[in-house]
């Protein structure tokens, strides 16, 4: 893919992560939550340009620094979530104005590594940004999945099929 195909994924997979994230939906810990991340690596790894021959090792570096700043606000994120359980045993997500802070200053990080790199004359690929933003997305949903299933147990049942019906007063017929 070229890097302009890499940029409009990262903008719509941001803006669909962002546009969900924040608004409280029910998290469902059976679903196969790492799948998304696992497409985005696939497709940032298949990209030739992610380390930059010239400077290998700077750049593996800046790779490096990379993930990990991907990987801290994909745990940061995932921690400044709001989780809670409702009566009928369905675990609910919100993130919250300090999640909006984890994302600024990641941000803000990424934008410094990027003018680093820049001033040392590396070529930076799309690709390292997607794969950072696959860790991020992978680290913050298992967080939350495992949180979610925390829940769940301390509440010692979850949601079943038809605890929200009305039930009757009286005895059905038989």
């Amino acid at each position: 893919m070229s890097g302009l195909v890499n940029v409009l994924v990262i903008v719509a997979v941001v803006a669909l992560v962002l546009v969900r994230q924040f608004r409280a939906r029910a998290i469902d810990t059976d679903r196969r939550w790492w799948v998304l991340p696992v497409i985005l690596a696939v497709v940032a790894l298949r990209e030739p340009g992610i380390i930059d021959a010239h400077h290998r090792t700077e750049s593996i570096t800046l790779l490096g620094a990379e993930l990990l700043i991907g990987l801290a606000m994909g745990a940061g994120w995932a921690w400044t979530t709001r989780v809670w359980t409702e009566s009928d045993g369905a675990v609910w997500t919100k993130s919250t104005k300090a999640s909006v802070a984890v994302w600024a200053s990641g941000i803000a990080l990424r934008a410094g590594l990027f003018g680093l790199g820049a001033v040392l004359g590396i070529h930076q690929d799309s690709s390292a940004l997607l794969l950072a933003l696959a860790g991020t997305l992978v680290v913050r949903s298992g967080i939350l999945v495992w949180r979610a299933r925390s829940l769940t147990a301390a509440t010692g049942r979850g949601a079943a099929y038809g605890d929200a019906m009305r039930r009757s007063a009286w005895k059905e017929g038989v």
